[in-house]
């Protein structure tokens, strides 16, 4: 472990995300190479930004009374997404609002570093709230060998159907837990010159090897609660989609560097439908219980 972490510290400072002097020493999970790869920061569509990594999705929606941020990837990344964000034309420091799709490492890892920074709030679904205040240690699957991020305080507890506005852009919160307790799903709507676009950025179901399905000591309704989220992404409408990982909507076929605005690129119902399909019958193998099983009621 002391060696993959070594190397992981010398691969980010290669990629430019040094985790500075001062930083807590973290247990470092195994991941892949393209988590820390450059991508080139472009606009999807309207006043939605993309400034993440080759495979770890941020977003930035600019508003002008501030941004919104939602996702960091994983820790030491803010010195890329700071990049990002001012090669775009927008000032760094005008991020009001932090969000976060779920609290794993490689979503989360610099939320606590770019809050320092821009003095934004933090809103994050109750339920991974406390994951977050102990930098993951308490997540229940890859938890209990300390820190995985810098522990972060929350400034505002969100629940399902919750609004998160600023500067006249409206995101709604979408609950759709299993892959962590608090995992959400973002629902906004952009404008551009010409139309609007319904947008969502999904929190795709997947499930970790080490989740036990129907139900586990540290998660006991983690079975219900991936019935209800796979029962609810089939009927969610949109005109784009995204997600967490670029990987899952293929963000490296749709858009390549250089590439001009395009917001239809990101038009595909049926790769979104095929993916939650495959989630769906991954479900159904790993469960012990019959999928159809009622979902719970929120």
């Amino acid at each position: 472990m002391q060696q993959l972490q070594r190397s992981i510290a010398i691969l980010l400072v290669f990629m430019g995300l040094g985790l500075g002097s001062g930083a807590q020493k973290l247990y470092v999970p195994n991941f892949d190479s393209a988590w820390v790869r450059d991508q080139e920061p472009f606009r999807i569509a309207g006043n939605l930004y993309y400034v993440g990594t080759y495979d770890l999705c941020s977003y930035l929606l600019t508003t002008a009374k501030g941004h919104i941020l939602i996702n960091t990837g994983l820790p030491g990344s803010d010195t890329m997404i700071r990049r990002h964000v001012e090669a775009l034309g927008f000032k760094f420091s005008d991020i009001k609002i932090l969000l976060a799709t779920h609290a794993h490492f490689d979503h989360v890892g610099a939320i606590a570093a770019i809050k320092k920074e821009t003095g934004a709030k933090l809103m994050i679904e109750e339920k991974d709230a406390p994951v977050m205040a102990d930098g993951g240690n308490s997540d229940f699957d890859m938890g209990g060998h300390g820190p995985m991020f810098e522990p972060v305080k929350v400034d505002r507890l969100l629940h399902d159907k919750d609004i998160v506005s600023l500067g006249g852009t409206s995101v709604l919160v979408l609950h759709h837990p299993g892959h962590t307790k608090g995992a959400c799903s973002f629902a906004v709507t952009v404008k551009d010159e010409t139309r609007s676009y319904r947008v969502l950025i999904v929190n795709m179901p997947s499930i970790l090897s080490e989740t036990k399905l129907p139900s586990m000591p540290s998660y006991p309704e983690v079975g219900r609660d991936y019935a209800y989220t796979l029962s609810e992404m089939p009927k969610m409408q949109f005109d784009i989609w995204l997600s967490s990982h670029a990987s899952q909507f293929d963000l490296q076929k749709k858009h390549k560097p250089g590439d001009g605005y395009h917001p239809e690129a990101f038009f595909d119902r049926p790769a979104y439908d095929a993916e939650i399909k495959t989630l769906q019958e991954t479900y159904r193998r790993r469960n012990a219980s019959n999928f159809n099983e009622p979902a719970r009621v929120k």
